[in-house]
């Protein structure tokens, strides 16, 4: 069987597939406040996620994604849930959201296949919470948090990303969130990937950082069973009550283990998040190409991989889409 592998050795097992750009947030380190939405004949219908997605399995990749924008913004995605866990070969399905649709979404999403949920939390101050994402929305989200709890999925995540001067401050909220309830809070450093140009090196507060301010409240050990090709590292609180994850994309990439391909809500197929090159796959999916091509062009695009995404090196060149468009 032919496996998606590139020049440096690295095997891609997880697909994060996009579904939509539309999001009802506008977190200040994902979109512009001021967005145009593409076109709904752009994105990929769900007949094409389902035989891209059918390919990549095919060529080895394990565990599929889905991300936005919000995901949940688009329509029936309980169905193409549905189709995607049929798929032979496919060992793992789980879903990225901002949590509000999750009280009315929820139990159609898990009785269709999905596995599990990263839900964004930057916040557990309402005011904080609306400055991040640019809404009054966090009683929703915590609402959606409770469903999907009560709902039984198998893993539930939280990613709150860190910014200095913002957030930071809750830290050991967050670290006590997750000793408290179920959920494994996971801390993201800020990436260069906002649509208002804020990013900068001095917002970010570094995985040694966060390590440090909540190892003085609660000693925290590094799991060293964790799974090495995973973005977040982890971290057992010493006294075994839980733990929480850390995602050094800044500070401390983990690019040499990365395992991870990315296809947009319109069919751009990308090898890294900060890549700045694109290979088409909607075209070949509405000409009448036939698989063995679509096959070749996955191949040919994960050969080219980039060693790394040079955020720390002088070479560093931004994405021209934000997050949003990308697929967190």
């Amino acid at each position: 069987m032919s496996r998606l592998i590139d020049s440096f050795g690295r095997v891609a097992l997880k697909l994060r597939l996009s579904v939509t750009d539309r999001c009802n947030f506008r977190c200040v380190y994902c979109m512009p406040e001021d967005v145009a939405w593409m076109e709904r004949s752009q994105l990929l219908s769900f007949e094409e996620l389902e035989r891209v997605a059918r390919i990549a399995v095919s060529l080895g990749v394990e565990n599929i994604r889905l991300t936005g924008g919000e995901p949940l913004a688009r329509r029936n995605l309980p169905e193409l849930v549905e189709r995607l866990a049929r798929i032979e070969g496919l060992k793992g399905l789980s879903l990225t959201t901002n949590g509000v649709f999750l009280p009315a979404q929820g139990e159609a999403l898990r009785r269709a296949g999905l596995k599990s949920l990263n839900v964004s939390l930057d916040s557990l101050d309402r005011k904080r919470f609306e400055q991040l994402v640019r809404r009054d929305a966090l009683d929703q989200v915590l609402a959606g948090l409770d469903s999907a709890r009560n709902l039984g999925f198998e893993s539930i995540k939280i990613n709150c990303v860190v910014m200095k001067g913002i957030n930071e401050c809750e830290l050991i909220a967050f670290a006590k969130m997750s000793r408290e309830t179920p959920f494994q809070v996971r801390f993201i450093e800020f990436m260069p990937l906002d649509g208002d140009n804020i990013w900068d090196r001095g917002k970010v507060v570094s995985l040694q950082e966060i390590l440090d301010r909540i190892s003085a409240v609660y000693p925290l050990d590094f799991n060293s069973s964790s799974e090495p090709h995973e973005p977040a590292r982890t971290y057992r609180f010493l006294d075994g009550q839980g733990s929480i994850g850390v995602i050094g994309s800044v500070s401390a990439p983990f690019c040499s283990t990365c395992d991870r391909i990315r296809i947009t809500s319109d069919g751009k197929f990308r090898t890294c998040l900060f890549s700045t090159k694109e290979v088409d796959l909607r075209g070949r999916l509405r000409d009448g190409s036939p698989d063995k091509e679509i096959v070749l062009l996955l191949l040919g695009a994960v050969s080219r991989k980039e060693a790394g995404h040079l955020i720390n090196s002088p070479d560093f060149e931004k994405p021209e889409r934000t997050m949003h468009a990308i697929g967190g």
